[in-house]
This record gives C-alpha cells, sequence and structure tokens, in this order.
C-alpha cells in the first residue's frame, strides 16, 4: 500500500494486518492510549496519516450508544439536486449539529423501492431517527408503517406519507398558490393553465385546491384542459406548445415548482410570445432559477433552511423525550410571493 494515497476504505483491521499488531492495539494507539507503548503508538499514528486513514465516526457512535441513545439521524431526500431539498438538507444540517447530532444522508432518486430499501438499511444502522420526503412515485407505504409501528421517530416534510398520523413540516401549499394565482388575476390575466404534482400526494392535492379556489372566488371557470401534471422542465418544454396551440390559449401559466416554470418561460420566448405582455409566468420556491431567468421569474418563495430547522427539531425532541411520540406534531411555515419580471 502507497503512502499518501487517498484511500476511504481503510479500516483498523488493514492497518493491523500491514503491521502484524492486532485490531485491539491498533484502536488503543489512535486513542494514545498509554496501555502501548510510546514507539508502537507513534508508528501506528504515523502509517495511519500516511495512508489517510479516516476513523469511521458512525461505527464509533454505534459502539459506544449502550447506554445513550445514537446521535445519528437519518435523512432521506428525492433528490439532492433540486434547490429546495437542498436548502432543507442544509437546514436539517445545521440545527442537528449544534445540538450534537449528525447525519446519514441518502436519495431516493424519486424511486419508491430505492426509498423502502433506504429506510431499512437506516432502520438496521440503529439512527436515532429518520427525516424524510417521500417519492412521488410512492404508493405502497408498508415501510414507513414498520418503521412507525416499531415506534422510530419519522419526521415528513414537503411530501407527507398519508397512510401514518405522521409528524411533519410543510410550507403553505394553500395558500401560497391561491396568493400566486389571485395575482395573476389581478394582472388581468383569466385563462391561467397550472403545471402541478401527483395528487396522490397532500402537496399535489393543496396546491390544486388553491388553484381552483382562486379561480372560483374571482368568477373564472375551471378548465380541465388547462391543467396538467407537469413538475419539471423537459416535460414543461414539451407539453407547452401544444397548449399554447390551443383554441384558446392560456394568458398566464402557474407552475409546481420554478424549474418547470423556466421550462414555460423558455418555450414562450422560443414561440414569439412576450413575456409578461403576452403570457405571464409564475412559480413556486424561490430558487436560484428565478433570478437567473430572463426576465426573472415571478415566484412563491418557500423557506427550505426554517423547514430543515423546524423537522430536525422535532425529531431531536422526539428522541429526547421532549415531545410525545403518540401525538404528531405539525408545523406550517409561510411562503410569500416574490413579483418579478415575468408577471406585471
Amino acid at each position: 500500500m502507497e503512502p499518501n494515497q487517498p484511500n476511504s476504505t481503510l479500516t483498523m483491521k488493514d492497518i493491523a494486518r500491514q503491521l502484524g499488531v492486532s485490531v485491539a492495539t491498533v484502536s488503543r494507539a489512535l486513542k494514545d492510549s498509554p496501555s502501548i507503548s510510546k514507539e508502537r503508538r507513534d508508528q501506528i499514528q504515523q502509517f495511519a496519516r500516511e495512508h489517510n486513514y479516516m476513523p469511521n465516526i458512525v461505527a464509533e457512535q454505534l459502539r459506544n450508544s449502550r447506554n445513550a441513545p445514537v446521535k445519528i439521524i437519518g435523512v432521506v431526500l428525492p433528490e439532492f439536486i433540486h434547490y429546495y431539498f437542498s436548502s432543507v438538507l442544509t437546514g436539517i444540517e445545521l440545527e442537528a449539529s449544534s445540538r450534537g447530532y449528525r447525519l446519514l444522508v441518502a436519495s431516493s432518486y424519486e424511486q419508491a423501492e430505492r426509498e423502502a430499501t433506504i429506510c431499512e438499511e437506516f432502520y438496521r444502522n440503529k439512527v436515532c431517527g429518520i427525516i424524510i420526503s417521500q417519492s412521488k412515485n410512492t404508493t405502497n407505504y408498508d415501510h414507513f408503517k414498520r418503521l412507525y409501528s416499531d415506534q422510530l421517530p419519522l419526521v415528513f416534510f414537503d411530501r407527507i406519507c398519508p397512510a401514518i398520523n405522521a409528524h411533519r413540516v410543510v410550507v403553505d401549499d394553500y395558500q401560497g398558490t391561491r396568493k400566486a394565482v389571485t395575482h395573476l388575476i389581478e394582472c388581468g390575466c383569466k385563462r391561467i393553465a397550472y403545471y402541478g404534482t401527483s395528487t396522490n400526494m397532500e402537496i399535489g392535492v393543496n396546491r390544486l385546491n388553491g388553484y381552483k379556489d382562486a379561480l372560483y372566488q374571482h368568477g373564472l371557470q375551471y378548465d380541465e384542459q388547462l391543467v396538467c401534471m407537469c413538475d419539471n422542465r423537459s416535460d414543461a418544454e414539451m407539453i407547452t406548445p401544444r397548449m399554447l396551440e390551443l383554441p384558446q390559449r392560456p394568458d398566464a401559466f402557474f407552475a409546481v415548482n420554478d424549474e418547470t416554470a423556466v421550462g414555460i418561460l423558455h418555450v414562450v420566448k422560443n414561440m414569439g410570445l412576450r413575456v409578461p405582455d403576452e403570457i405571464q409566468i409564475c412559480g413556486f420556491t424561490g430558487s436560484n432559477e428565478a433570478l437567473a431567468s430572463d426576465p426573472q421569474l415571478t415566484s412563491v418563495e418557500q423557506d427550505g433552511i426554517q423547514v430543515g430547522h423546524e423537522a430536525a427539531d422535532i425529531l431531536i425532541k422526539l428522541v429526547e423525550g421532549q415531545l410525545p411520540r403518540d401525538h404528531a406534531e405539525k408545523r406550517l411555515v409561510k411562503t410569500h410571493l416574490v413579483v418579478r419580471g415575468t408577471t406585471r
């Protein structure tokens, strides 16, 4: 084994084998125990440094967890690269680390089976609880039910499991959407297309209801032709040309997230329509994409970092017995509309 070569899989067993000593001797030497001679300690420590040995902090906490709860929180995200989910993760990490907890983080990549596998692995590795936003493709909730029945603390954010009375942190999806669509109406729009996410999830139901109620409250008819399930840029770029070719085309679009809204904006501009003079567009997230678009995107901002803070706070209080596990804690984070260049 060559020195100074990064090796993230190097273990104490590897060091022991290379130096012809026991694993216990390596462990004590790395902890600078006086029960090992200084010469041997120096030899082992130098070898570890030269080969970039990194201790397995998770394993160490598990070994020392007999008398205290393991301070490791499992976090499952639908995806890493989405602005909102990464900002929630930031909030979770800031809150957890300030209270002495570490994270194990994984992504389901919107795959229900992978999500179930991750939850099972976290459970086997004895995390103290799990914070999760479920995959949009999850329709079988057995893995959540098992964790819930085994009394492992679970906190959902954004996408909530409907099968259990779960602890949760959500943004005000209904009011955020209602205010956004009301803004479009007050800007003179009468045919507002809605690009949403699956109504199998609470978030999808709440945002669609916010859209419908804004129309009804202003005397506008709900038109199914203007409503589609579309929550990503590629689908938006495929669907929007057909939407704009309707005999009575929309004069505005509300999109369930900024990524989708930017896809709509790209198509609208490529078709030679002026934004916001002919078409107005509003997104939902408040991401960097909203600021980078031309014109800048009007969007409902949701504070992902605050959502993460609240989710970690609930989970830690559950672990430490400060909240009852048999009463679901439900927290709502407010949204606010930021008007920019894609609306009047």
